[in-house]
Order: structure tokens, then sequence, then C-alpha cells
């Protein structure tokens, strides 16, 4: 297996319009991360990824561009991403941007063009068609509630947009689209930007034709998935890409890919395969899903490990994995995965120490190094677009509002946007201003001014992972072998390194459970190298875990 350093990292995401506010207007900017540099900086962590920082009407707080060469007006300037570029690399951080182009903002200058005319030159810059018996080209549904398609009278066509009205999509097939982007990377590359994550980039590529996608008796709109998921040209698309611009720079890319499975990730990341490095796959995010989302499930732990096994096996020769709990479009881990109430402390302690001991690239979502958690306000004042749909479409079907609610406090994308908590002053000290969107109002008692102050905090837990993870190559690089496959209150799992081996203990619930090693497993000595609790004993071969309880032993 090839040593690289993206596979070493530590990657911090950052959801800029609630990371800190510099101005007094609400909004989290520029200003505002350059000011947390060296907190970031004291973490750890060696790679900022930064959502959309670019020109936009925010219809979806930023993923949708008008402008891909310059700066969001909310969050500062071009010169303000320069400072903060320098800042970063002076205090040997990398930075990621997002790389949003599967589509644009209606109000780019190439969509403005486009819909002027048929014989306009941007007009195959997006995917427009005729309809068909007065209904839309086909039956897809779109990510944000509604159709996929919008009809435009002036030029009597519709145009296909898989997420908002305002996120038409470009058109891959056109040559002259490709070429923009790749040059827009170089743009950035050339700036001394350090890599891209790609938002939905599995999605570029749609089957010809556009047909039909089938459609339950109960379902308003057919299922597209599978005709614009993993398409058919979007490998070709991507070793394109990696020719004309990223095998040219010392780069990290990260695709975000919903839908796939192990066999297709390795067609993405596999060494050979010269397309991208990691994918960010959704299978465990959808571990409570039933029929989508917002249909709430209980999960298991056994499905849990065997997802996570399932794919460290599948990429762990020639392929990497992303690692993640949470993300701007996933709820807070501690709520999720963990009891966000009296047992906070433990159990995000835990969870972190399985994302830092797992194999592949840890990623941490703002916030998470301090055990933030979700949030429950009421519908008005929820800000996600997708929240608001949902709300709207099921309430229009009959559903009860309480159901809804339930869902919404579960899984709604607002649970992580709720501004970075600072401190106790007002605002979490986020803003001085009124917040684009509502504080958690547990700022008071989960704020990073209280994390420094005790060392027995979240965050320098998460400090000395990070620490642990740089130390020890077996961390990153090592064999997993699990241990209690079949439990469902234990996950453990012996990691496997040229000579060294090392112990991973997780209780992943509340209850109280006796851990017993393998006898085949033999050591003369376990030296502790993180606990979650004050340890007493090096006996490791029969003991009871507590509510959360994380161990980490190498064996001697």
């Amino acid at each position: 297996m090839e040593r690289k350093w993206w596979k070493e990292a530590v990657v911090y995401q950052i959801y800029p319009r609630s990371f800190k506010d510099s101005n007094g207007d609400g909004v989290g900017d520029l200003r505002g991360i350059i000011e947390k540099l060296d907190y970031l900086k004291e973490l750890g962590v060696d790679v900022i990824w930064l959502s959309p920082v670019y020109k936009s009407p925010n219809d979806d707080n930023g993923y949708d561009i008008s402008d891909y060469r310059d700066i969001m007006d909310e969050f500062g300037t071009m010169g303000d991403f320069d400072e903060l570029l320098e800042g970063m690399h002076k205090r040997g951080l990398k930075l990621v941007m997002d790389l949003v182009v599967n589509h644009s903002s209606d109000e780019h200058q190439w969509f403005v063009e486009s819909k002027k005319s048929k014989d306009n030159p941007y007009r195959d810059y997006y995917i427009w068609r005729k309809g068909k018996d007065g209904n839309p080209p086909n039956n897809w549904g779109s990510f944000f509630s509604g159709s996929v398609w919008q009809y435009d009278e002036a030029t009597d066509e519709y145009f296909l947009h898989l997420f908002s009205k305002k996120q038409p999509d470009l058109n891959w097939e056109n040559e002259k689209v490709r070429n923009e982007v790749y040059n827009m990377m170089k743009y950035w590359f050339d700036k001394g930007i350090d890599g891209f994550r790609m938002d939905v980039i599995n999605l570029i590529s749609k089957v010809p034709g556009l047909p039909d996608g089938e459609k339950g008796e109960q379902d308003l709109y057919g299922n597209g998935f599978p005709l614009f998921a993993n398409g058919p040209r979007v490998h070709e698309f991507l070793q394109e890409m990696n020719r004309e611009v990223l095998s040219k720079y010392d780069i990290m890319t990260v695709g975000e890919a919903p839908g796939v499975d192990p066999d297709t990730a390795k067609l993405y990341v596999n060494e050979d395969r010269d397309e991208l490095n990691m994918l960010f796959q959704f299978e465990l995010m959808d571990i409570d899903s039933g029929n989508g989302k917002w249909d709430l499930r209980p999960w298991k732990l056994t499905t849990f490990k065997n997802i996570m096994f399932k794919w460290y096996e599948a990429l762990k020769d020639k392929g990497w994995n992303s690692l993640f709990l949470n993300n701007h479009d996933q709820p807070r881990m501690v709520s999720r995965f963990g009891n966000d109430k009296e047992y906070r402390l433990q159990s995000a302690k835990m969870l972190a120490t399985f994302l830092h001991t797992w194999q592949g690239t840890p990623y941490v979502y703002q916030g998470e190094e301090i055990g933030m958690t979700n949030v429950q306000f009421d519908i008005s004042e929820y800000k996600d677009i997708e929240i608001i749909n949902m709300f709207k479409e099921k309430t229009a079907q009959g559903v009860e509002k309480e159901e809804l609610m339930k869902s919404i406090y579960a899984k709604g994308r607002d649970n992580v946007r709720t501004p970075m908590q600072w401190n106790a002053t007002e605002n979490a000290g986020f803003t001085e201003g009124e917040p684009w969107l509502k504080v958690n109002p547990n700022y008071t008692d989960i704020n990073v001014e209280q994390a420094l102050e005790d060392r027995n905090s979240i965050f320098y837990y998460y400090q000395k992972l990070i620490k642990l993870r740089k130390e020890n190559p077996i961390i990153v690089y090592g064999d997993i072998n699990l241990l209690y496959k079949d439990d469902e209150n234990i996950f453990s799992y012996i990691r496997r390194f040229e000579d060294e081996r090392l112990l991973v203990i997780l209780n992943f619930f509340e209850k109280e459970v006796q851990f017993k090693l393998p006898a085949d497993v033999q050591f003369k000595e376990a030296e502790l190298l993180i606990a979650n609790y004050e340890v007493d004993t090096n006996n490791i071969d029969n003991f009871l875990l507590k509510p959360y309880e994380a161990r980490v032993y190498l064996l001697h």
C-alpha cells in the first residue's frame, strides 16, 4: 500500500456560514475563520475542508454557484481568501475547497445566456428537453421534492435540476462545459489550494435519452436515481479530469458519491484507475433510514460493524476510505449514535475513538470536537430548503405534524448548521448581530471556551487521538481483524502493521458489558494509549466495560 500525506491527515470541515462572524451581520465569514486558525492548529488537524465560499444567491447555502472565480459577498473578498490561504499554509495547514459542478446556480452567466434562446451558444451547457403531451420530459423526482424539470415559457422547453430549481444541472456531455470546469480547477490550484471535495460527483453522467424511472403506486414521482447516478460516462469524465488537471498537482480529492456500493467505489478510487483518492459513501449514514432518510428506523451495532468492515475489505489494498459520522448534511453524531444527555462526554469520546482508530482518513465536522448536539426548533425557525420543502409536501399529503417534527429533529440538516459555540456569551460568541440561524440553546454549557479550560474535555481527547495517529503508523495503515463480530454492544478490533498490534475496545451503549479477550490474542504487556474513563489496571483479559467506554492498547 502506498503511503500518502492525505492518508495520514485528519481533515476538519468548516461550514463557513456558521463558523465565526467577524463583522456582526450574523453570517460567518472568511475573516472569522482567519481569527480561529490558531484554534484549529491547537486541535492538531492537518487539512481544512471549506464548504462553498463562491459567489452564490444562496438558495442552497452556497451549493448554487453563480461565479466559480469569485467569493460570496457575505463571506468577504478574494483578498480575504488569499489571506486565509496564506495563514493556513504558514501554520502547516492545507486547504481543500468544495467543487460543485454537477449543477450551477440559475444566476450563473452561462445559464442566463442558456435561457435566452434555443440557438444561444450556451444553450447546450445545460440539459434542455421538450415536454411530453403537456407534461415534463420524464417522471423523475428531485432530491428537494417535486419534479426535476422546470418549464421555461420563453423557449417552451424544460431544464433539468436534480436539486432545487435554482440549481440547473450542467451538461457534461458537452466538451466545452468540461473544459470550462477544468480551467476553473486549474485557476484554484494555481492559487495554491491543496485539493477538492467534489459535490455529488457521481451524478454528472446521465443515461442517454433520460428514460422514466420506476414508480410505485404510492409514489408521486419515478425513481431516476439508477439513471443519473454512476452513469455510463462518469469514469471517462473523471479520468479526463485527472489527466487534464489533477495529475499535475500534489493534491487530495474526495468525491461525494451517494448510492455507491463497494464494487462501484473501487472504480472511483483504486490507485490504478487514475480518478479520485477517496469517496464519501453513505451506506452507514442510511443505517437508520427506512423508505428514505425521513423514515426513521432503529439501527443495530452488528449492521454498523458489517458496513464498516465491508468497506474496509473492499478498499484496503488499492483504494482508501473516508471516515465520518456527521457533516453539513448529516445530524450531530453524539445525538445520533451516542447519548447527548447524561453520557454526552463519554459517548462523544467513544465515537471519536472509533473514527480515529479505523483505517481511512478521519473527517471532523466543526463543533464535533466539543460535542455539539442536535436541536429541536419550531418549524418556523428552520432555514434549510430540504426541511421546508419536505414539510410542505408531506403536510399536503396529510402526514401529521408531530411525526414530521420527530423526523426533522432526528435528521434535519439544520441540526449541524447551528452556529459554532465559542463561549457562553450571547449567541455563543458566534456573532454580535442576529445569527442567520438560531444558536443551540445549550451553548452556555457546551462551548469552546469551557472545553479549553477543562483538561477532561472532548476537545483534549480529540487532540490526543490526532496526536496518536501522527505518532503511530499502525493507526493509519494497520490491517483490521474484528473481534466480537456478532456482539450487539461491543465493537472491538485488532490492528496489525509490520510487527505491531493495536487493540481497540468500544462499548457502543450505556449498558455495562463484560469484555473477555479471546484466548488466541497473546501478548506480554498491554500499553494503554487512550481511554475515556480512568483505567486503574492493565488486566484486559476479562473486565466490565462502563457505559460508552473506550480503550486503546498497544500490545507488546
